[in-house]
């Protein structure tokens, strides 16, 4: 796992063999951030990493610069090495919730610019995140919410569905 760009491009970071977690792969988190490179200054945003296992989407965007990222992550030995890494990094802008990205939701009152949702591929419910974020506003004015899903999931139907890219197995949808 490598972090793309940023004041950490070409960072080689290592979660550990004992891991299970799918990293997003380093051509679709490329291919990603080139998309929003194009409609936001990394620096001026506020994102939430929802199901973050590695980090990897978090260190890219703190890499960036980004000024305040929400990264939620219920398995203990993920969360505390996105915290250790995050502080050995010196990303100061990462908060690290130990927590139920579901539950999270539930009491979240914030707005970001960017929510990106990673969750297990096989995870019960990740069809209804679309429609929690929505209903919940929690997007800013131009805010996007992406989700990272197997091809088994098909969102053309859903009226808040803006983009759709695939990378081989992973798939992006995107959400206004």
């Amino acid at each position: 796992m490598r972090i793309i760009s940023g004041k950490y491009r070409g960072k080689i970071l290592h979660p550990g063999k004992d891991f299970i977690a799918r990293p997003t792969t380093d051509f679709a988190k490329e291919s990603l951030f080139n998309i929003m490179a194009n409609q936001y200054d990394f620096e001026e945003i506020e994102v939430l990493d929802l199901f973050s296992g590695t980090g990897s989407i978090s260190f890219e965007f703190a890499s960036r610069g980004c000024k305040n990222i929400e990264v939620v992550e219920s398995n203990y030995k993920y969360a505390t090495y996105i915290y250790k890494t995050g502080n050995e990094l010196k990303f100061s802008q990462l908060k690290v919730h130990k927590t139920n990205a579901f539950q999270f939701l539930k009491s979240c009152n914030s707005k970001f610019d960017i929510i990106f949702a990673d969750p297990p591929y096989d995870m019960e419910g990740t069809e209804t995140l679309p429609e929690i974020i929505i209903g919940k506003k929690m997007l800013k004015q131009g805010g996007v919410f992406i989700l990272e899903h197997s091809k088994k999931i098909n969102f053309t139907e859903n009226a808040h569905l803006i983009d759709h890219r695939n990378y081989g197995s992973v798939n992006f949808s995107f959400f206004q």
